[in-house]
């Protein structure tokens, strides 16, 4: 390249950076005052940018040579043009694409009305007439109410009146995220992540003021003493559905995922400690009551036992005095047959089998008169070996 002045300044010979050659000898040059090994200057370094750029794009229109000044403007060539174009369509390309975490689901509009709902992945929308709302559709997220103290860090009394007229500080976390569906529910025109984006302005203080009203509810419609029992489970599910069920008249595309009962104190002391000895009788009472249980347990079936014992004695003794009396009254119909065939015999012989059987166990000997005379001393043997066996 020539060694000329760009500046077109013509006087001493320069550089292509404007600057002087420098000589062997150090001295002045014929502009004065600037020694050969000085610097450029910054308006020689803006000069030589310019030269650049005008190499790069050539000027239209009539010039002066090459270093001629011409009245037109720079003139893009066919190959800068397609660089250009190429790197305007590279450009578009990558503002047509976007990206999608793996938690979220994007809400597209199109002119600012809604359009889709897009998964996770790689997505792409026309621009610039859709634009793209990302949300945290499928995270779970947790909300302490009532809400922490800024300055004590503590939790904030959520004093509450009860259906039996006490007074209870409630405590209770809401699990809740935005509704994942990414169509329509049936009835509803927008699913519940664009719902979320266009209906609700503030989502962590309406799920806070609808978990207070909710369970507020809940808590007048029952006792202290259910709520800090065996009705917890009951009354987190009760919010949980009051909760659910006012966010959806919102259409403020929330879902509850559940309600969890952290705190259900009465506001004093002196209160805590009463309900504290309730509780503790309520447990005594439950363990008397299954004790009571288990021996009415072992009981009642040794009395069913015993019961059923007597009465199968008593059949077993109806069995036998009928047998028996049926017998009885067989005997005497033989003996009255037998006595209608032969009256006297059967008389007679009656007579003397009943002796026989009254005087059977007699130690009595008794004689007759008229058998008295020659009759030998009796000697009663039978008593003397029974007063010896005795002995």
């Amino acid at each position: 390249m020539p060694w000329q002045d760009n500046s077109g300044n013509r006087g001493g010979g320069r550089g292509p950076w404007g600057q002087p050659p420098r000589g062997g000898n150090g001295g002045p040059n014929n502009g004065g005052g600037r020694s050969g090994g000085e610097p450029p200057d910054l308006e020689d370094l803006l000069q030589a940018s310019r030269q650049r750029l005008k190499r790069a794009f050539p000027r239209g229109g009539r010039g002066n040579g090459a270093g001629g000044r011409g009245g037109g403007g720079f003139e893009i060539n066919r190959s800068t043009g397609g660089l250009i174009a190429a790197a305007l369509a590279v450009l578009y390309v990558f503002s047509c694409a976007y990206q999608v975490a793996p938690n979220e689901l994007a809400v597209v509009t199109t002119f600012g009305k809604y359009t889709d709902v897009t998964g996770p992945g790689l997505r792409w929308k026309i621009t610039p007439i859709q634009s793209v709302i990302k949300q945290p559709a499928l995270t779970v997220l947790d909300m302490s109410i009532p809400a922490r103290d800024r300055r004590t860090g503590g939790l904030s009394q959520g004093l509450m009146l009860t259906g039996d007229k006490n007074i209870v500080d409630v405590a209770f976390t809401v699990q809740w995220k935005i509704k994942s569906d990414t169509v329509p529910e049936a009835g509803e025109k927008l699913p519940g992540v664009a719902q979320f984006i266009f209906n609700i302005d503030e989502p962590e203080e309406l799920v806070r003021t609808v978990g207070e009203a909710s369970m507020r509810e809940v808590v007048g419609s029952n006792t202290l003493d259910f709520l800090q029992t065996g009705g917890r489970l009951e009354v987190q599910q009760q919010t949980q559905d009051l909760m659910q069920e006012a966010l959806d008249s919102y259409n403020a595309g929330i879902q509850i995922e559940s309600v969890l009962l952290t705190g259900t104190e009465p506001p004093t002391n002196e209160v805590n400690e009463a309900f504290r000895d309730v509780q503790a009788a309520e447990q005594n009472q439950a363990t008397v009551i299954q004790q009571a249980r288990q021996y009415t347990n072992r009981v009642v079936p040794e009395a069913r036992g015993e019961a059923q014992r007597i009465l199968e004695d008593a059949g077993a003794y109806a069995s036998r005095v009928t047998a028996e009396a049926r017998g009885q009254a067989q005997r005497f119909d033989n003996i009255y047959e037998e006595y209608r065939k032969a009256p006297e015999v059967t008389r007679q012989r009656m007579y003397l089998e009943t002796v026989e059987r009254v005087l059977s166990d007699m130690d009595k000997i008794i004689i007759e008169e008229g058998a008295g005379s020659g009759v030998v001393p009796y000697l009663p043997l039978n008593e003397v070996r029974r007063q010896q066996g005795d002995n």
